[in-house]
């Protein structure tokens, strides 16, 4: 066999361990270790102590540490040892004093020195999933541990607890236990099968009810509107149109693909249309609202909405959005250039943000200040602008390691409500002189919808963020330089 492992798991409350080194790698398996038990009895014993170690010492007193030489008497208060420095000698040669103390070793990048492996961990309540490639792909072990991270769902830990005291109610042999809660578990697989059936019927009908009204109606109309009349009514609908079915099915494209970036594309090439600008963000946010709307109602449905986190972003959003389009209306009428002027200039500043995005690294979740004064922020520079919600909100609070999942949810419900809002005084103060805008930008948006869903997670997250982030950037220059 090529993998001859065997997983345990420790119960940490009675073994010490020791840490040899205290740089990057000394840190990481120290945290590795607090994540399982915060009061886990640790040992760190380095020559030189980095910035932030020193900043988890203060974090956890409890940790003993020495800045120091390694010395054979260190070994005296160890079950387990951790080597992480990058001195190959100096690793081999404590781990074989270490072993003839009876000490297993795990040794940071260098799987012929290890006894064990500290593995990709998945911490869901009870429920804890270790992931080892057998020291081959510590790179491929954290992706799983992500995914599963993200997969599985928060309230496992009620479930288990379900099970077991379900267990505990029943008497018997371990043999009558297991097949009661076989039992149990069972109608949960059936009752799995039973929504994919009925899912299945309501698509169905729903095809069917689809296909049946078309006719119809395509039947009655034709009773009512003769060809001749038909193709009249098209002669007269405006050119821009056609450009605006481009517009919609490029940003819904770059949306679907990306997972952000609509409005601030939309934005951009609309303004080289020369399309008015309140009637840029008005349309935008009207075939904006309808897809947000969808996709926050199935977040809800789905449990990743935060319902505190909701409120704070999505009245004071909807105050920004509402002062943010008066503010567009105003100067929009008065001061067109310098509008534009602005306008160019924000879609730039949103994709040099994006740019940030695409290269930050993966950060310690951090408490979230002002949050309020965020979804206002939001909300306002998004009427104004035609877009960029989702890059200032979303991008700040995952930025503070907040959940995606929730993020996204909560983000997408609280838009709605955002949109919804700046359509309604965009239609107050213009009305509907610019509808051939808003239903091209919803043909287009929905004729690319279905590609846009092929092509997401193909291209690489960091290389298709810098390509919105380019073409934003080229399409403000260029506006920047028409006015100028």
């Amino acid at each position: 066999m090529e993998n001859t492992l065997f997983p345990i798991f420790l119960k940490t409350d009675t073994f010490r361990f020791l840490i040899v080194g205290g740089g990057k790698i000394g840190l990481e398996k120290a945290e590795t270790l607090l994540r399982q038990n915060p009061l886990a009895a640790i040992r760190i014993i380095a020559r030189e102590i980095s910035n932030d170690l020193w900043e988890l010492l203060r974090e956890y007193p409890h940790i003993e540490w020495e800045e120091r030489a390694f010395a054979d008497g260190d070994l005296a208060a160890a079950d387990f040892l951790i080597i992480a420095t990058d001195n190959t000698g100096l690793n081999r040669e404590i781990k074989e004093r270490a072993n003839e103390k009876g000490i297993l070793v795990n040794a940071a990048d260098q799987p012929d020195l290890c006894d064990f492996y500290l593995g990709s961990i998945v911490n869901k309540g009870h429920l804890k999933i270790a992931i080892s490639t057998n020291g081959k792909s510590p790179v491929l072990a954290r992706r799983l541990r992500e995914h599963f991270q993200e997969a599985i769902p928060e309230n496992i830990h009620d479930s288990i607890e379900n099970l077991n005291a379900f267990r505990a109610r029943h008497k018997g042999d371990i043999q009558t236990k297991l097949a009661s809660l076989n039992q149990a578990t069972a109608l949960l697989v059936s009752r799995d099968n039973s929504k994919k059936e009925g899912k299945q019927y309501k698509e169905l009908t729903f095809e069917i009810a689809v296909v049946f009204l078309a006719v119809f109606f395509g039947y009655g109309l034709s009773s009512v509107i003769s060809v001749h009349d038909l193709n009249g009514y098209i002669r007269e609908i405006p050119p821009a149109f056609y450009g605006m079915v481009l517009v919609g099915f490029f940003a819904q494209l770059v949306d679907g693909a990306v997972g952000l970036g609509y409005g601030v594309t939309c934005a951009t090439s609309m303004m080289l249309f020369g399309i008015k600008l309140p009637a840029i963000s008005g349309s935008i946010h009207t075939a904006e609202m309808f897809s947000s709307g969808i996709s926050g109602f199935s977040h809800y449905k789905f449990g990743n909405v935060n319902k505190k986190l909701l409120l704070w972003l999505a009245i004071p959003g909807v105050v920004g959005a509402v002062s943010g389009a008066l503010l567009l209306i105003y100067l929009g009428n008065k001061y067109e250039t310098v509008t534009y002027a602005i306008l160019a200039s924000y879609t730039m500043i949103i994709g040099i943000r994006l740019i940030i995005i695409a290269f930050r690294k993966k950060i310690v979740r951090k408490k979230v200040k002002h949050t309020g004064l965020l979804g206002f922020s939001g909300g306002l520079f998004d009427a104004f602008g035609g877009g960029g919600w989702g890059p200032i909100v979303t991008s700040t609070l995952l930025a503070k390691g907040r959940k995606s999942s929730y993020v996204v949810g909560t983000v997408s419900l609280a838009e709605f409500f955002v949109t919804l809002a700046a359509s309604i005084t965009f239609f107050a103060s213009l009305g509907v002189s610019h509808w051939y805008i808003v239903i091209g930008l919803i043909v287009g948006g929905s004729i690319a919808a279905p590609l846009a869903a092929r092509l997401a997670g193909k291209l690489p997250q960091k290389t298709a963020i810098l390509a919105v982030a380019f073409l934003v950037i080229v399409f403000s220059i260029r506006m920047l330089f028409k006015i100028f």
